[in-house]
């Protein structure tokens, strides 16, 4: 009876590390593929010299590459933010931190005094941390900064 005892904890034992290996195995995923997605947009935004709306506009392109990648994770931004809440309207909207964004934008000054008007820009995308049988458990960030930008092509205002 005792040896009957002994192994199943044993078993137990094997179980819980191996659900423990497979949640750490999904976080790494999971953190791998939103960061890669975070750094096409922060080169994106550098390539098209900031972040301007409308058609033609940089949030057009980095819309269209997150519906390209099947990107559907939202989470809340800061205030003084501008976030996305619909991937199929190229339009930036001041964040509400009660509402949920897919990404979320800040234009950060970045002038010296030798080199004026020059910006950096702050991205912030989210990734879910989900386990196959379980769903979606928590939510997290990826945040990722621009070089800076002379004279950028932005709509959006610089934060304070």
């Amino acid at each position: 009876m005792r040896q009957a005892i002994g192994s199943t904890w044993v078993l137990q034992l094997v179980i819980i590390f191996m659900l423990i290996f497979v949640a750490f195995l999904a976080l790494s995923i999971n953190y791998t593929k939103a960061f890669r997605v975070k750094n096409e947009l922060v080169t994106m935004i550098e390539k098209y010299e900031g972040v301007s709306e409308g058609e033609d506009g940089s949030v057009e392109l980095l819309n269209n590459y997150l519906l390209y990648n099947n990107y559907s994770s939202m989470g809340r931004c800061e205030a003084g933010d501008y976030g996305v809440q619909n991937l199929h309207e190229p339009i930036l909207e001041p964040v509400n931190t009660n509402e949920r964004y897919f990404y979320c934008v800040r234009k950060v000054d970045a002038s010296t005094g030798a080199l004026a008007d020059r910006a950096k820009y702050r991205v912030r995308i989210f990734f879910k941390f989900s386990l196959p049988v379980l769903g979606d458990l928590f939510t997290f960030s990826v945040e990722g900064t621009s070089i800076a930008i002379t004279n950028s092509l932005a709509d959006i205002e610089v934060a304070e």
